[in-house]
């Protein structure tokens, strides 16, 4: 038989038939979908977000941390507003930083901590800051996997936000998210970041404590991190002192205490100690929070507290500056065809970077002075 005649044949009985498919729905929830640009579209005022925010309304407030985070034009504008109402409500929380070599297990001990404190009628916001994707800039979001405990209780926030190439690893924003959890009613605050490096000061310069997290068994623990970092904190603690390695993490914390010793005093006349604890079996973990609160009362007594926080202030101020210039520069329509132009100029070798920046620099004070 012709195959043409086999392919033709309406009563052809074969096991190796097409079946006609059953029609696929869309992969898309369209009525999700449509439900989710009208929110994107809609907007509350600043007014409405502080109400949220005052009664904690967690679904509001989450919605005013985007809202801050989010660098549309905007977006901004109503951000702006609400972080000026949220302003008097703000300054009255205590603003843990938290740094640490990586694997010195921060996420666990943060948890171990905030259940601490929770557990003491504590209200605590967890900022952490996550590394970025390298393409979309987005958070990891792996803090919320690893805090499974005190990410859903009652009394603590836990946001983790993209890092977005800040220096040190800080969100842009967190500043700002400090003021809007302040005005929410947490009373303690921890700022989590992504690791250690110079840059860390970044953190330093936006919260009232600094605790280094360190852990032994990982060489030579002096050398294992940066002496700057060492010289900002407030406290040291060797995590992880627990079984096996309780022995080791106390040699490592009697040659952190040797270290210190040779630091000069910090500016604060505080002497910071070196601890050892477990996150896992909460060994040690009581004793960071009265050392930090004993720091907040010495530093109060002195003077420093206020003088550290009316600082971190006026660095608020040089920031925005910066940041504020940053985006008026790049987002200038006439600018970035220059860019562009600028970019080539220096593949072809006709300018310099430097030349290039100059130029460009120039023609954007030239762009705003006729203006």
């Amino acid at each position: 038989m012709d195959v043409n005649e086999i392919t033709d044949s309406e009563n052809f009985d074969s096991a190796l038939r097409v079946q006609e498919g059953v029609e696929q729905p869309s992969s898309l929830n369209e009525r999700a979908l449509e439900s989710f640009r009208k929110s994107k579209k809609h907007l509350l005022s600043a007014a409405e977000y502080l109400d949220g925010i005052r009664n904690f309304n967690r679904s509001l407030f989450s919605q005013a941390i985007t809202l801050v985070e989010s660098s549309l034009p905007e977006h901004q504008i109503i951000a702006q507003e609400l972080i000026a109402l949220c302003l008097p409500y703000s300054g009255n929380s205590i603003r843990l930083g938290i740094t640490g070599v990586p694997g010195a297990g921060k996420s666990t001990f943060i948890e171990a901590l905030g259940n601490h404190l929770t557990s003491a009628g504590h209200r605590l916001a967890v900022l952490a800051i996550d590394p970025s994707s390298s393409r979309t800039k987005g958070s990891i979001l792996g803090d919320k996997t690893r805090m499974e405990g005190l990410s859903v209780h009652p009394n603590a926030f836990i946001r983790p936000s993209p890092s977005a190439g800040s220096l040190g690893g800080v969100a842009r924003k967190t500043r700002e998210i400090i003021i809007l959890c302040e005005a929410a009613g947490f009373d303690t605050i921890f700022v989590e970041t992504v690791g250690v490096g110079q840059s860390e000061i970044a953190v330093h310069s936006m919260v009232d404590f600094f605790l280094l997290l360190m852990i032994s068994g990982a060489g030579d623990e002096l050398q294992g991190i940066k002496r700057g970092i060492m010289e900002m904190a407030d406290a040291i603690a060797i995590n992880k002192a627990d079984g096996d390695n309780k022995t080791r993490a106390q040699i490592a914390c009697t040659q952190v205490k040797n270290a210190l010793h040779l630091f000069p005093l910090p500016d604060s006349g505080w002497s910071p100690p070196a601890l050892t604890c477990s996150s896992l079996t909460g060994d040690g973990i009581s004793l960071i929070w009265d050392t930090i609160g004993e720091y907040i009362n010495f530093s109060k007594k002195n003077g420093y507290f206020e003088k550290k926080r009316l600082h971190q202030n006026q660095q608020i101020m040089f920031d925005t500056i910066d940041s504020h210039l940053h985006d008026l520069f790049y987002r200038h329509a006439e600018i970035k065809p220059l860019l562009h132009q600028a970019e080539a100029e220096i593949k072809s070798g006709i300018s310099t970077p430097y030349q290039a920046a100059g130029k460009l620099i120039l023609n954007y004070l030239q762009i705003i002075k006729k203006k």
